[in-house]
């Protein structure tokens, strides 16, 4: 049944839509068509998916699918680590069984084994034929021309840098909406990889986590393409339609081929996820600790994640959150936006269960999942400045607002999720 809570989420689609709007190249350009249109498809994807039986059972066998995956891969780590991955045989008495997490065994490998599978999935044409089927949603749906919609589609499996490869050589002609919207919606989106990650992460705090994982990815791409167009409207007289073959871009040798360059491409993943926060977090600690000299507010110590979450709580309570969570749910925010999004799951998982209600978490799940955040800009700077140098200097002045649509599209997507039934999701 609708209720206030379902209204609430309201505020949050008019405010994310007024945000782009504000900072919009041409204000007098907005796409009410697309808008009503990116809305509906995100509103009839989680519908679909959630609601459809047979769908459901295929949400549901994707979290079983998981847990085989993230089981089978701690076989293998196991037969490299030994008991440091957390097998019940330990060589010491066990006084804190949830210390034998460690994420950088339990989290970390099923990257690299996703990263494999995805490279053999696509020398079989499984994940090629997937691709194509997404881009001609994009295509017949929101408009997008046949590279981009490719590019798009490619993008919620492959990530936000990974996607546009497959048509680099078509970037140098892309319009400044389509470039715009490419490094838009690789940042509100995940690759296929980290999402088996964060489900691994949230299993135990949210029922079916990997179906509302893999459903975020997907419906936060209308969503970027979306607000990307509100904030760079697209010029119909340079984007004239192309047609392109996914397949003819990304090419293994053979299976075993696929197999080792997937590895290979795995492992720089888990190298920069690793790396990365691990100087994130250490730079919060940082300015946490010279924060601490500060005198205590409310009898408790000012640190970067009270701050943020006073700064994004109004922001948590639109998208739909409950205010009594608003605080935290803006503090996993923040997380997400100057750390990383694998840190903010992290810290939500961590949350415990009678601490947060069940409807905050399900729409944070959403909200979190995507690459907007300060690293990404960086990464995308780097990207694109190898993808297509000739157009370097035009991506820097955008990549900034590029991660300010991709941040708020994620928030859409909750925001759309927080207007749908409760009982759609199981939750009473």
């Amino acid at each position: 049944m609708f209720s206030l809570a379902n209204a609430q989420s309201l505020v949050g689609v008019a405010l994310v839509l007024g945000l782009c709007w504000t900072i919009s190249e041409n204000r007098r350009k907005f796409p009410w068509k697309l808008a009503i249109g990116a809305i509906a498809v995100q509103a009839l994807l989680v519908l679909a998916l959630f609601g459809l039986p047979a769908l459901r059972i295929a949400l549901q066998g994707v979290g079983h699918a998981v847990d085989g995956l993230a089981a089978s891969t701690q076989a293998g780590v196991a037969f490299v680590f030994g008991f440091l991955a957390g097998t019940p045989s330990q060589p010491y008495p066990l006084t804190d069984p949830g210390s034998m997490f460690v994420f950088a065994f339990r989290v970390l490998p099923v990257i690299l084994v996703v990263c494999a599978l995805a490279a053999l999935l696509w020398h079989w044409r499984i994940l090629v034929w997937v691709t194509r089927g997404f881009g001609v949603v994009f295509e017949r749906t929101m408009g997008l021309r046949g590279p981009p919609a490719l590019a798009t589609a490619a993008t919620v499996f492959m990530g936000q840098v990974e996607g546009p490869i497959f048509i680099r050589s078509y970037l140098a002609g892309l319009s400044r909406s389509e470039l715009f919207m490419l490094i838009a919606v690789g940042m509100a989106c995940v690759s296929g990889s980290t999402m088996v990650a964060y489900a691994t992460i949230l299993k135990d705090v949210l029922p079916n986590a990997a179906a509302h994982v893999l459903t975020a990815s997907i419906v936060s791409a209308p969503a970027g393409v979306l607000l990307a167009r509100i904030i760079v409207p697209r010029d119909p007289d340079v984007e004239q339609a192309q047609a392109y073959d996914p397949a003819a871009s990304k090419r293994y040798e053979s299976s075993i081929d696929a197999l080792i360059k997937g590895t290979t491409d795995g492992l720089q993943i888990v190298l920069n996820v690793g790396a990365t926060l691990i100087v994130f977090v250490a730079l919060i600690a940082m300015v946490n600790l010279m924060l601490g000299g500060l005198p205590e507010v409310g009898g408790a110590p000012i640190s970067v994640e009270r701050i943020l979450g006073v700064v994004f709580a109004p922001l948590a309570w639109a998208i739909g959150v409950p205010w009594h969570d608003a605080p935290t749910a803006g503090s996993l925010l923040g997380v997400k936006l100057v750390l990383t999004e694998f840190t903010a799951f992290i810290r939500m998982g961590g949350i415990p269960l009678e601490a947060m209600d069940e409807r905050s978490r399900v729409l944070m799940t959403y909200a979190l999942c995507g690459f907007a955040n300060v690293a990404s800009v960086g990464i995308n700077l780097a990207g694109y400045s190898v993808l297509v140098p000739e157009r370097r200097n035009e991506v820097v002045g955008m990549v900034w607002k590029a991660m300010f649509a991709g941040f708020l599209a994620t928030c859409l997507t909750a925001s759309v999720v927080g207007l749908l039934p409760a009982g759609l999701f199981g939750r009473a």
